[in-house]
């Protein structure tokens, strides 16, 4: 099964291919840059260019795997709107993954409980708990760090290392989402659930309530 998995979450812009044969899991080719203005510019070629470099193309993908958030408004419709056009394009299913989960997949197994914290801006975090085994145990939320009120020591993400004073947490690997850790935290055992961004927070452009009256002098 050959998936392509794509996330605009971060300020990492990734797609990555990747072969799924039961529980074994085999990168061929990703593309990430880490750039919070690009997403829309480069998650399309990062795209195409991961397809390429693992020597095949559009047509032998079996599915696609998108992380749906939290994240920023526009980042996040970059890579849905990326995710859902291909998929219909190309009839196959497109899975929603939340990008914090993605991150935890990728946390290397131990014995105690973590965070995962990605930047929401504003001085806030994006966060949510995991138990050892990496099962969510709550979350996703978005806060202030210092309203974060935890036990948890360790915590993985971007937002670890922005606030770890604040937190008093001990960063982690990994920083941001990754294909492999996208399509370790899809469900393909059932059919797709829609392609909902989770925003978590409203937007900062909003409709004015009252209108403004034009006079002319």
């Amino acid at each position: 099964m050959l998936v392509l998995a794509i996330d605009t979450s971060t300020p990492a812009v990734t797609a990555g291919l990747v072969a799924l044969d039961g529980d074994v899991l085999e990168s061929r080719g990703d593309r990430v840059t880490v750039d919070p203005r690009a997403h829309g510019e480069l998650i399309t070629p990062h795209a195409l260019e991961a397809v390429k470099a693992a020597g095949v193309t559009l047509r032998d993908l079996d599915a696609i795997v998108c992380g749906v958030g939290p994240g920023p408004f526009t980042g996040l419709r970059a890579g849905m709107a990326t995710a859902a056009s291909l998929a219909h394009a190309l009839g196959i299913p497109a899975y929603p993954v939340c990008s914090l989960d993605a991150i935890a997949a990728d946390v290397a197994p131990g014995e105690a409980p973590f965070l995962v914290l990605t930047d929401a801006r504003r001085r806030e975090v994006y966060w949510a708990a995991y138990a050892a085994d990496g099962s969510r145990t709550d979350g996703p939320h978005v806060e202030r760090p210092a309203d974060l009120e935890t036990t948890i020591k360790v915590a993985a993400g971007d937002g670890a290392l922005l606030y770890a004073d604040a937190l008093g947490v001990q960063p982690i690997e990994p920083r941001f989402p990754s294909p492999i850790g996208l399509v370790k935290a899809a469900d393909f055992n059932h059919e797709p659930a829609p392609l909902t961004p989770l925003y978590l927070r409203r937007p900062d452009a909003v409709e004015p309530a009252v209108r403004k009256k034009v006079t002319t002098p």
